[in-house]
């Protein structure tokens, strides 16, 4: 298994566990259910976890795809620089879900407060990830590039070239 697999495998759940935390955490706020609030500071925990796992594969992966055909360094740097963001979130956001988790075991006041305040920053994350996954998506998947057309159309007058080359040789 190298970089690019590992990445495959951790890189969904810090987008994954942050929108299930978020739906969570806006049902415990709704709810009033510190049961409910704190499952969700564990999730935004473990997807900081898995954040800083797919950083640290995110590298090695990026090595063995940057010189394949329609890829490129530069959509590769935009996906980086979008997950270095999100990754700084989920580590803030993981740092206050810790605090939020103490507070709410040691039943203190200012423990709704942060989580509203967990609630803004779990909503930025909400919108970096989605930014994160499709920039990554895009990376091997050109039907979602916003150029897809373009892409198709010159890898359709390739294949056309290729096999009107190969008819000619038969």
């Amino acid at each position: 298994m190298n970089d690019a697999h590992l990445h495959m495998v951790v890189n969904h759940f810090p987008i994954i566990g942050t929108i299930f935390g978020f739906g969570i955490l806006i049902i415990g706020l709704l709810l009033k259910n510190k049961t409910l609030l704190n499952t969700s500071y564990v999730l935004f925990i473990v997807a900081a976890i898995f954040g800083a796992f797919s950083m640290g594969t995110g590298e090695g992966a990026e090595e063995l795809v940057e010189d394949m055909p329609n890829i490129g360094k530069q959509i590769i740097h935009e996906h980086e620089e979008l997950a270095e963001k999100l990754a700084i979130l989920l580590y803030v956001l993981a740092g206050l879900s810790l605090v939020g988790l103490y507070l709410n075991f040691k039943n203190n006041a200012k423990a709704k407060l942060l989580s509203f305040l967990i609630l803004g920053i779990a909503t930025a994350g909400l919108f970096l990830a989605q930014k994160v996954g499709t920039s990554g998506g895009e990376i091997r998947h050109t039907e979602i590039r916003a150029n897809a057309s373009t892409l198709n159309s010159v890898g359709t007058e390739k294949s056309t070239a290729i096999e009107e080359g190969k008819e000619d040789n038969d």
